[in-house]
């Protein structure tokens, strides 16, 4: 599951040379609440470089998505794990998940303001250039990833991997300064072919300048190397794996060329 992931990173830390990737964890605040972000760069790298927000899945920020900022890094950006629950939010099961990301999903506002927390503490980091920013995220953090185009956000752009594409206010996506790129399972039970329309009349309606890809044979949760239980809706797919990384790759090539 994870060679293939592990391997994309081994590989571009080499290729830069005696590089290390530098991690640490990076305390941050939205309004009265502390949040608890993570930070990934390569210090071989001297000056500014663009930067990453990475929008973690409903159980919130987990060595998961520490590893894909670690990959991020090892293509040369500053990768910042967002923490859109809190800090020490973590919930442990599934209930508990689904009650925490129905909240936020209940309350838009909340959750554009969490995320656009995570921009702004992205770009006040002497290794990011403020003016070359994108923000990516899992399930529950692509979700999110799309609701930061929506609030206006100065940002080149957002990626969504297996993410619900639906939202209470489409006609905010005029708002977007940022494209927008939906890399999504065809077969996903929980994004139902009507949001998927929906999606894309909300894109064409606004004038985005917007990409769905759908991945024929994929599910929920593709990218996700733990998604390997009896679950037939959410299961991970190496195929799928490859090819999103790789548009994403050249999707974020364009954005800060």
């Amino acid at each position: 599951m994870k060679i293939f992931l592990l391997t994309l990173w081994v590989v571009a830390t080499a290729l830069r040379g005696a590089a290390a990737i530098r991690t640490e964890v990076v305390e941050y605040r939205e309004g009265d609440t502390t949040l608890e972000g993570f930070l990934a760069y390569d210090d071989a790298t001297s000056g500014p470089r663009p930067g990453v927000v990475i929008v973690h899945q409903w159980k919130g920020l987990s060595d998961y998505e520490k590893k894909r900022a670690e990959m991020l890094a090892g293509l040369g950006y500053v990768a910042f794990c967002a923490d859109i629950y809190g800090q020490g939010v973590r919930p442990a099961t599934a209930e508990a998940a689904g009650k925490l990301a129905g909240k936020f999903k209940g309350d838009r506002p909340l959750l554009r303001q969490r995320v656009n927390a995570a921009l702004a503490k992205l770009k006040s980091l002497p290794q990011c250039n403020p003016q070359k920013t994108a923000a990516l995220g899992y399930c529950f953090g692509g979700t999110t990833a799309l609701e930061l185009a929506r609030s206006g956000a100065e940002t080149l752009g957002v990626v969504s991997f297996h993410g619900g594409l639906g939202t209470p206010t489409p006609q905010d996506a005029k708002n977007s300064k940022a494209r927008v790129l939906a890399l999504h399972g065809a077969d996903d039970p929980f994004v139902p072919a009507e949001e998927v329309a929906a999606f894309q009349k909300e894109m064409r309606e606004a004038g985005v300048d917007w990409q769905l890809v759908a991945y024929g044979g994929a599910v929920h949760s593709f990218t996700d190397w733990n998604a390997t239980g009896p679950s037939k809706g959410a299961q991970y797919h190496e195929r799928t794996d490859k090819r999103s990384w790789e548009a994403m790759r050249l999707f974020l090539a364009e954005l800060f060329r």
